[in-house]
C-alpha cells in the first residue's frame, strides 16, 4: 500500500470528481505517496500542526490496473526512494482513510489502525 496525506479540500473534490488530485500533480507531474514506514516523517515535515489533513490508503495494483503509471524514485533530500503517482487516483483504488490529528506539539503519530 501506498499512503498520501491530504488536504481535506483535495480529499472533498476528489469525493465529487470521482479522482484525487492535489497541487504537486498540476506542479510536477506526479502526485507525492509514502510507504507506510515513510508517514510519520513526511506528515512532520511539510504537514506539522495542521488539523485539515488526512491520510489516503492507495492500493498500488489498483492504481496499475486502472492504467496510472506508479514510479519508485530516489529522492536525493530525504535519501529514500518514494513513490510517485503519475496522474488523478481514481477512489477505486482507495481504500481505507484516516483521521491525522496532530498533538498538542504538532507532531503526527501513525494512526492506531496502521
Amino acid at each position: 500500500m501506498l499512503y498520501r496525506i491530504a488536504e481535506r479540500a483535495d480529499w472533498d473534490a476528489a469525493r465529487q470528481t470521482g479522482f484525487f488530485a492535489s497541487a504537486d500533480l498540476a506542479a510536477e507531474g506526479f502526485i507525492h505517496t509514502s510507504e507506510r514506514h515513510q508517514v510519520v516523517e513526511t506528515a512532520n515535515r511539510y504537514y506539522r500542526g495542521r488539523p485539515d489533513v488526512l491520510l489516503l490508503e492507495l492500493d498500488e495494483q489498483k492504481l496499475l490496473a486502472a492504467g496510472v503509471a506508479v514510479r519508485h524514485e530516489f529522492v536525493a533530500s530525504r535519501q529514500q526512494a518514494f513513490a510517485h503517482v503519475f496522474g488523478p487516483v481514481p477512489l477505486q483504488a482507495i481504500g481505507r482513510t484516516f483521521a491525522l490529528v496532530p498533538n498538542a506539539a504538532g507532531q503526527f503519530a501513525l494512526p492506531p489502525e496502521l
